[in-house]
């Protein structure tokens, strides 16, 4: 391998842009692979990342190096899948037929099943699942605002030496795990609140301030938490407290929240989830590998799953539109009676 390697983002959306654009403005050598929209934008305004700490780091226009070809496949040493969850087998079939020997690949998207999609498809490569603990937001000509804490978590393997490094320097140090499978279903647990807060449409901590919507939340875990426990699945601890008692805190009265929520995740004015974004610009969102999954899981385990089964619906009925201003309580209310419905 060079002594520089290569690092392919392969979906430079809002994610793909801000880990990308933190590790080229911090010396790694990047190439991005991205939709027209988005290479016209960062060709013109260049890249500049900020986060809620106050880190505000640019990579000039003239050495970003973005197209909507795969070319950058072709002597890429890592690649960073970051392309929607609907996307993920056409992104494999592109993979297969462009990367060099010795090629590695991580997937860093939403869901559950994502990199087994890609290692499907990728036999004899190393293909490994990643998560974005934070929420990355586009704010327009280039600029990508990462607007709570978290994490860049990874399977662990001995092939992310070379890169460890690069990282590290960005500022998003990769926090390898030898038990994926509980990061996975603890980080599915955080974004059950995505369609919650696309449907609030508010900004993340606007939402979050709120009870009712809290609320909502609350039920789609306690639901999703029900379910892996018939399951045998134990989700990761993310914050101080367990998964298991994160519902309780949600359903607590606002004041009580705000003082015990600020110990444990930091979220700026800015923040929004992908799927409210999706919403907005008429995309088709993820709302099936998210809530999706604790519907398929619990059919398959015979567990009735009602709350997490209509937010699905109300997220899709969104998506062909018009859209429903909902309230907090209008929400709360239409999940409790849906949850009412099956005796659940």
């Amino acid at each position: 391998m060079a002594t520089s390697p290569e690092i392919c983002v392969f979906g430079a959306g809002s994610i793909g842009c801000y880990v990308g654009g933190r590790l080229a403005a911090n010396g790694a050598t990047v190439r991005f692979i991205g939709r027209e929209r988005v290479v016209r934008e960062v060709r013109e305004h260049g890249l500049r990342l900020t986060d809620l700490h106050g880190a505000d780091q640019r990579v000039p226009a003239a050495q970003v190096d973005i197209d909507t070809a795969p070319t950058a496949l072709d002597t890429a040493d890592l690649v960073l899948v970051t392309v929607k969850s609907a996307a993920t087998e056409e992104a494999g079939r592109t993979l297969a037929s462009r990367l060099k020997p010795g090629a590695s690949v991580v997937s860093f998207q939403n869901g559950l099943h994502n990199a087994q999609v890609l290692r499907d498809l990728l036999p004899g490569r190393t293909v490994l699942a990643g998560t974005v603990l934070f929420n990355v937001a586009a704010q327009g000509q280039g600029a990508f605002h990462a607007g709570s804490e978290g994490t860049l978590d990874i399977e662990q393997h001995a092939v992310l030496a070379p890169f460890v490094d690069a990282f590290a320097r960005a500022g998003l140090p990769l926090k390898q795990h030898a038990d994926f499978g509980a990061v996975m279903w603890a980080k599915l647990l955080f974004n059950l609140n995505n369609a919650i807060n696309a449907l609030a449409d508010l900004p993340l901590k606007e939402e979050l301030s709120r009870r009712a919507w809290r609320r909502c939340v609350a039920l789609a875990q306690r639901e999703a938490l029900a379910v892996l426990d018939v399951a045998r699945v134990k989700p990761a601890k993310f914050t101080p407290l367990p998964p298991h008692w994160i519902p309780g805190l949600l359903e607590m009265p606002d004041a009580v929240f705000a003082v015990l929520a600020k110990k444990m995740l930091a979220i700026d004015p800015k923040a929004r989830s992908s799927m409210w974004d999706d919403l907005k610009a008429g995309r088709k969102t993820e709302v099936d590998y998210l809530n999706g999954e604790v519907v398929r899981l619990g059919q398959k385990h015979g567990v009735a799953v009602p709350v997490n089964s209509r937010i699905v619906e109300l997220v899709h009925e969104a998506e062909a539109g018009p859209r429903r201003a909902w309230t907090g309580e209008a929400l709360l209310a239409e999940l409790q009676r849906a949850k009412s419905s099956t005796g659940a």
